[in-house]
């Protein structure tokens, strides 16, 4: 099989496999830069996976605070559980900001998989 001529950003020459019949890997191929540029434009914004669990993991820590506090009794079991249900309140929109996240990449992923295949099979497939 064939190497990549592509030159990596330090200089040296990539030694990924080329795509058949051409000189280039998929990361330098140059039919590919507009699909290598969607996917870096997301580089930074997956990060934001780990703060629905750093947020869970706060309004855990503030549970098991105000159930502490009510036990010892220095907060009314009523304010407590008013306060309980305004936490639990707050969990929820966690989650479901996420899951909302998780539809919108997926629904993004489908509508490229579809316009790939529209492209791959032709306007006058069936």
């Amino acid at each position: 099989m064939a190497r990549c001529s592509g030159i990596k950003a330090d200089g040296g020459r990539c030694g990924a496999q080329a795509i058949r019949s051409t000189e280039f890997c998929v990361n330098h191929h140059p039919e590919y830069e507009d699909a290598r540029r969607r996917r870096n434009s997301k580089g930074g914004k997956r990060g934001g996976r780990g703060r629905p669990t750093s947020e869970l993991s706060r309004l855990q820590h503030r549970f098991e605070e105000l159930a502490e506090q009510v036990l010892e009794g220095e907060i009314e079991r009523g304010v407590g559980a008013v306060a309980g249900q305004l936490l639990n309140g707050a969990r929820a929109c966690i989650r479901d900001a996420v899951h909302a996240r998780e539809v919108e990449e997926l629904t993004e992923r489908m509508e490229r998989i579809e316009e790939a295949l529209e492209q791959r099979q032709g306007p006058y497939s069936a």
